[in-house]
């Protein structure tokens, strides 16, 4: 068994390690001062990188206050003008638009970052620009974009450039979508009016062919009725499919929506019931003479296309506002300044932890010397 190791021992030891660096101390403070000259020369030539700060405060979710109260007449859309429709905080899809190729490209242009950064390859410039750049969202819901750049002017300027031409593509973006929802509806109106327009017709030349009619106040009231609800639950059901653009199945609204329609569904059901037996069931009576019913078909039409179109021009005239003002308003914060200071490189740390580290390596190199002595012993 190995004798337990004694206080004298470990006295020697020491003393035999402390010898050791002494035999050694001019290889390891040589390596040490060499290893910090040298990491000296490289921080000194090394170039300056400077870094720029913006701050943006991105539009929250949310339509103006007249689309809203335009939506509350169509009745159940007032949520989805106010952003009710479960989605994700816009800061990240700013964020995105900031490291989108399309703003890196138009920045790559303004600067001529090609040559800046002496590369062949835009592909290669657009690599060298994200890792300059930093998009970040913070708690309080303002994004900080920062450049760093050997030319603090420079920095500053790309930190500004990037918010305008975010501003300028989501601008674009937000204009597109807003057209698209208005030529959408500006089709489905065009389609009901004349649809409305040939109702209109056909009861007129109906009323010159068999002479005026009188219908029954009652029969004239549920018809009506009839024709409003097909009209609100048509107009549900362009409701419920614009909802499915943005929400998912999940979505409370869309559920609402979802609810909504198929009241409405039942109720058209319940009033089309009134009718007997065997008739027409949009006909409230199944004792009305035939020339008396078709009239009725035609001012069910009538009604159920006036409605509609009624509904349809509320959503229209919604969709031109949104198109109209400007959708998106950035605003800036905190503009980037020229940065007096630099980031990169930090000479003392660098120094400081080559030296400690040439520093470990010549001693570790010392005892490995020594203990090579040991086992190989010179002949001498």
């Amino acid at each position: 068994m190995d004798k337990p190791e004694t206080k004298n021992d470990v006295v020697i030891n020491i003393t035999e390690r402390i010898a050791v660096l002494a035999r050694h101390k001019k290889f390891i403070g040589g390596i040490t001062a060499g290893t910090a000259i040298v990491s000296l020369v490289i921080c000194l030539l090394l170039p300056p990188i400077f870094r720029a700060e913006t701050k943006i405060l991105p539009p929250q979710q949310g339509s103006s206050n007249i689309a809203a109260q335009l939506l509350n007449q169509v009745g159940g859309l007032a949520t989805l003008a106010t952003g009710g429709i479960g989605m994700k905080s816009p800061n990240d899809m700013y964020i995105g638009f900031l490291r989108s190729r399309t703003v890196r490209d138009k920045i790559i242009d303004r600067f001529g970052l090609m040559k800046i950064y002496d590369v062949k390859f835009r592909e290669d410039a657009r690599k060298e620009l994200g890792e300059a750049l930093s998009a970040t969202s913070g708690k309080d819901t303002m994004i900080v974009v920062t450049v760093e750049d050997r030319d603090p002017k420079r920095a500053a300027d790309m930190a500004n450039a990037f918010v305008e031409e975010m501003v300028a593509v989501s601008k674009g973006l937000a204009i597109t979508e807003a057209a698209q929802r208005r030529l959408f509806f500006e089709e489905q109106l065009q389609d009901v009016k004349q649809a409305l327009s040939r109702a209109e017709e056909g009861i007129r030349g109906y009323q010159e062919k068999t002479g005026a009619l009188k219908i029954d106040d009652q029969a004239r009231v549920v018809i009506q009725g009839i024709g409003s609800l097909r009209a609100r639950i048509a107009a549900k059901e362009v409701q419920y499919k614009v909802a499915q653009t943005y929400a998912t199945s999940q979505n409370p609204d869309l559920q609402k929506i979802e609810e909504e329609l198929k009241g409405l569904k039942v109720e058209l059901n319940k009033l089309e019931q009134k009718g007997g037996n065997g008739h027409d069931p949009l006909m409230p009576t199944g004792r009305m003479p035939s020339v008396g019913m078709e009239y009725l078909r035609k001012l069910r039409d009538v009604k159920y296309n006036e409605i509609l179109y009624e509904l349809l021009a509320k959503q229209y005239e919604m969709a031109k506002l949104d198109e109209a003002r400007d959708a998106v308003t950035i605003q800036v914060i905190d503009k980037a300044v020229i940065p007096e200071k630099k980031v990169k490189p930090k000479r003392a740390i660098i120094v400081a932890l080559s030296t400690f580290t040439g520093l470990l390596f010549s001693i570790f190199t010392a005892f490995r010397i020594e203990r090579g002595k040991t086992v190989f012993p010179s002949s001498s």
